[in-house]
């Protein structure tokens, strides 16, 4: 019997695959030479700094807002340039990973 709580999935993958594409663009133009290791490196530069707001906050500190969206911002772009990097469909990638994580929840 299927689940009904799986009628919540994500369904609107296209606009991933939408700006995923536009990002291209721009990298292929801005960046041509960066390749996917640096956009690892990067990547995991940006979360890096995202995991340290948050530590902040563990210890009692106030964060402004605008700053967990800057970085938070700063990872997904890192993400889209190492999937491009790396020929990536990301929407597809997301799209098969949130029905195997559906699968398994519902074990």
């Amino acid at each position: 019997m299927p689940d009904p709580d799986s009628a919540i999935l994500p369904t609107a993958y296209e606009g991933l695959a939408r700006l995923q594409l536009e990002f291209d663009i721009y990298q292929k133009a801005a960046f041509p030479v960066r390749g996917p290791n640096f956009f690892a490196l990067e990547l995991n530069g940006e979360a890096g700094e995202l995991a340290n707001l948050e530590k902040k906050v563990w210890k009692g500190l106030e964060i402004e807002a605008e700053r967990f969206a800057n970085e938070a911002a700063d990872v997904l772009i890192a993400l889209l340039n190492y999937a491009n990097a790396r020929n990536v469909d990301l929407a597809k990638a997301v799209e098969t990973k949130m029905k195997l994580i559906d699968e398994r929840r519902r074990k």
